[in-house]
């Protein structure tokens, strides 16, 4: 995610900006009137049924080029390796917005998953349980065109094309399911914001430190975002740590100033399985891990 109030209008792609509060998005009754159309249609769709066709404009998809073509030129030398391999692969145009099922059924032949509709935030229960069963919720409608590489809520790019390359490789949608599963044996709001806490530190904003110590993103949120990409090296870079994972606030505007490492994705799956798959009610108290040092953070991370 970009902090609106710190780009420069060389990091913006020469364009102005402002503070996040006075994004067009929010000021443009046009564009709102346009993204509440499409989100309304999330209303009473059950995980599974197959997301409605929209009739994206010229405009969009314009939006969805420039940001492609952004992300895709800043990942190569930023992403780890295994993720560049899986992004060859992964049903992501380039030349426009793709509907969901179109990429849902390339990536089922790959390795099982679909997308699954979301209006916005998804309550933790419902979006990180959904993954067990092959299921991640992504919404449909595109950020404000008049600031493309950034946008302060959860759009299609973040989701279609962020997650889309986890998705398409076996081995990161396993770690999916193995989150999936641990939430849905869990029905706490304690239990599953633990997990969600992992979930955010590791397959949104993770990174691996490659040989000689060089930092790689491979977190969805790092691979969707300008900004993030472009900077992430400058933050507080730390080896995974279920503690502070477990005790640290979201931060869901601006900048991540503190990311979380391992040494490579095998790592990762080590980690993830050593504490997820036993993973119940009981779990903050019997590792004595630390209750959050702040709560008032949204239940499903923002999507950047």
């Amino acid at each position: 995610m970009i902090d609106w109030t710190r780009l420069t209008p060389l990091d913006a792609g020469g364009v102005t900006v402002g503070r996040a509060e006075a994004h067009p998005g929010f000021a443009d009754p046009d564009y709102v009137r346009r993204r509440n159309l499409i989100a309304d249609r999330a209303r009473g769709h059950r995980v599974g049924e197959p997301s409605p066709r929209v009739r994206y404009t010229e405009a969009e998809h314009a939006t969805w080029r420039r940001v492609h073509g952004a992300l895709w030129r800043t990942q190569d030398g930023r992403v780890c390796p295994e993720l560049l391999r899986a992004r060859a692969v992964a049903p992501i145009p380039a030349d426009g917005v793709p509907q969901h099922e179109e990429v849902s059924d390339r990536l089922q032949a790959l390795t099982g998953f679909r997308f699954t509709l979301a209006g916005g935030i998804v309550p933790n229960k419902r979006f990180l349980g959904a993954m067990a069963e092959g299921y991640f919720h992504a919404v449909q409608y595109v950020r404000h065109p008049a600031m493309p590489l950034y946008t302060p809520e959860p759009d299609v790019l973040h989701d279609v094309f962020g997650h889309g390359i986890h998705l398409a490789d076996p081995f990161f949608a396993d770690l999916y399911r193995t989150v999936g599963r641990a939430a849905s044996r869990v029905d706490s709001a304690d239990a599953l914001d633990l997990i969600s806490r992992v979930y955010w530190f590791t397959l949104e904003y993770g990174v691996v430190l490659e040989h000689r110590g060089q930092p790689r993103a491979y977190g969805a949120a790092l691979l969707s975002s300008y900004g993030e990409l472009a900077r992430f090296t400058r933050a507080d870079l730390r080896p995974f740590d279920l503690t502070e994972m477990a005790r640290m606030p979201y931060q869901v505007a601006g900048y991540q100033p503190v990311l979380f490492t391992v040494e490579s994705p095998t790592h990762l799956a080590d980690l993830l399985h050593a504490f997820l798959d036993d993973f119940d009610e009981s779990t903050r108290h019997r590792l004595r891990l630390p209750a959050p040092a702040e709560r008032g953070f949204v239940s499903h991370p923002p999507q950047r």
